[in-house]
């Protein structure tokens, strides 16, 4: 499983979290910033990261995961 953490330098801007377009971040209103609610369904995008402008998102990426059947 991958692993997505924010660090301190967030800001609070939510880019990160209306990046993601698999729902694995969520917004906690009460403390006002991200977290990976479902780090088990990232698709290794980085487009969380990538978009974040205070590099306050990182994720790394678990190589060893099973890659999902394809049909």
């Amino acid at each position: 499983m991958n692993t997505i953490k924010f660090d301190s330098n967030c800001t609070g801007c939510k880019l990160c979290y209306k990046a993601c377009f698999v729902d694995v971040i969520r917004w906690d209103e009460k403390e006002n910033r991200p977290f990976a609610a479902y780090p088990e369904d990232c698709v290794d995008c980085l487009v969380c990261e990538t978009t974040c402008p205070q590099n306050a998102v990182h994720v790394t990426i678990d190589y060893k995961k099973p890659f999902p059947k394809s049909y």
